[in-house]
């Protein structure tokens, strides 16, 4: 698997590693931690989920423009590692949210997330950056040796990214356990079970919402399966929500490591790194009149190629990028996971990412030997087709199960709720089409910036490749609105929709993206 690669591959994905395990920790429990801490609803949590998502992106165009600005990458993403353990360390404070500290403390845990974002913004596309440097140079030293060795490298752009890849989505793996283990951990102190439904009608009572009667009932009922003491009501209320989130607080703490190991690796092995746009600058001397006129001309046709694929996985991440928002509600009020958190579902993602990438890799490498070799752009479009078929199985299943929205099925008493939730398996279905389809899109899609990029541009382009990601994550709020306010066969076919009209799109220009890749 890492036979005629880079190096510098390994450390780089090991470096990421760290970076993604840390981030993850936090992701994985992100949006339901605010509903829980703050009392906000799923669709307020959504926005600002949704904001730092897309920031994590947007600021990934400002990282990659420093960087090729000062010519640095190296300095630019250890200055980012540093930026975001910052932020981790301000999320680790176990501040109990209060309606008289609330005006404060949502603003410093925003304040928070955005330092994790910024910081994310420097260290993610320059790293990505780099690795595609890597293949550069991999390809430009085998072209010294003659056709065949050229030939020989060509296919290691896209295995290299896949693997880069699967590396993180190791840190993915074990992330999403940690914060809920915690938490567990943590009310088990108290004499407390974990409930995910609990700590909303804890905050609607303590902040004194008209409740319904069934709500009340639920209430009560809940609190004495938990262990808490019905009697004092408002003191097991406040106890609860302290102690439910004091437990995420402290896994924050593991995000600060693991930025400190990923720096520590990134500092062992940067020597070995290469640094894309010094290269660039010594080699840009000397070009006649002619050659910069071809060359302005390539250099619009590859941008122009990369503006068209960046349009279409914007729907794609908008349709992905649920898995922590619509469909982390649905596994908390839908799925029966008896004690399993709803947020270690987005473990499955990680799991199947690193069980079939192996086996992707050997389907596309049989192909290329055989010489039906699939081109990048098409294997993004049959990536959406893949990501289609999700929540096609999705909006059948809950047509069949007559599911309601997400606001009707909440206020349903908890034994009607009970005998209407699906088995684990639905989540596991789902995440396994996803899967596939990210494993055609997101590191392809990298493989693709890298290739057809201006190499004095290659931080801002990966950037760009980061910049639309944003602007679908900035829109994945939508699906939380989606899923309390209609039934939910209705939402999972918009995103059917927006995943098959996207897969018509790219097939529609996959013959020009082919012929502007293989110039």
């Amino acid at each position: 698997m890492f036979k005629n690669h880079p190096k510098g591959l390994i450390p780089a994905a090991l470096s990421n590693m760290g970076e993604r395990f840390g981030y993850y920790i936090m992701n994985a429990v992100l949006l339901l931690f605010l509903c829980s801490k703050f009392g906000l609803s799923d669709e307020t949590s959504g926005i600002i989920y949704s904001v730092f998502y897309a920031l994590i992106y947007v600021l990934s165009l400002v990282g990659g423009a420093i960087a090729d600005k000062k010519q640095n990458y190296k300095g630019t993403i250890m200055a980012g590692l540093i930026v975001m353990a910052s932020g981790y360390v301000l999320l680790s404070f176990p501040i109990m949210s209060t309606a008289a500290n609330i005006s404060w403390l949502l603003p410093f845990t925003c304040f928070a997330l955005l330092l994790i974002a910024f910081g994310n913004g420097l260290f993610k596309g320059n790293l990505q950056a780099i690795v595609g440097q890597m293949y550069d140079n991999l390809e430009a030293d085998a072209a010294k040796k003659g056709p065949e060795a050229l030939a020989a490298v060509k296919g290691k752009r896209d295995s290299g990214f896949q693997i880069f890849y699967v590396f993180i989505n190791i840190g993915g793996l074990v992330a999403p356990f940690i914060a809920p283990y915690l938490r567990q951990w943590w009310l088990g102190t108290k004499g407390l079970l974990y409930n995910a439904e609990l700590p909303a009608l804890c905050h609607k009572f303590l902040e004194g919402q008209t409740m319904t009667g069934e709500e009340q009932n639920n209430l009560t009922n809940l609190m004495q399966q938990v262990g808490g003491n019905v009697a004092d009501m408002t003191s097991a209320c406040s106890g609860y929500l302290e102690t439910f989130n004091t437990g995420v607080h402290y896994s924050f703490i593991a995000s600060v490591v693991a930025m400190l190991i990923s720096l520590a690796i990134f500092v062992a092995y940067k020597k070995i790194f290469p640094t894309p746009a010094k290269k660039e600058a010594a080699a840009a001397v000397g070009y006649t009149a002619e050659e910069k006129v071809a060359m302005a001309k390539e250099i619009k046709q590859r941008m122009y190629a990369l503006f068209a694929v960046l349009g279409v996985a914007i729907f794609f991440w908008f349709s992905f990028h649920q898995n922590g928002q619509s469909l982390s509600v649905f596994a908390r009020d839908f799925v029966k996971t008896d004690s399993i958190a709803p947020e270690i579902w987005q473990a499955v993602n990680p799991f199947f990412v690193i069980v079939l990438t192996p086996i992707i890799m050997w389907i596309f490498g049989v192909l290329g030997r055989r010489g039906k070799q699939i081109s990048t752009p098409r294997k993004i479009a049959y990536g959406m087709f893949i990501a289609g078929l999700a929540y096609l199985f999705l909006a059948i299943y809950s047509f069949v199960m007559g599911y309601p929205s997400g606001e009707e099925f909440k206020a349903m008493s908890v034994g009607a709720k009970e005998a209407m939730k699906a088995g684990p398996w639905v989540l596991i279905v789902t995440y396994f089409f996803l899967t596939v389809a990210e494993l055609f899109i997101s590191p392809l899609g990298l493989s693709f910036v890298s290739k057809v990029a201006p190499k004095h541009l290659q931080g801002l382009c990966q950037g760009l490749w980061l910049g639309a990601t944003a602007v679908g994550n900035l829109l994945i709020w939508i699906g939380p609105l989606m899923y309390n306010k209609m039934p939910l066969w209705e939402c999972w076919t918009v995103f059917l929709a927006v995943c098959f009209v996207s897969m018509g799109v790219m097939l529609g220009m996959v013959k020009w993206l082919e012929r502007v890749t293989s110039e």
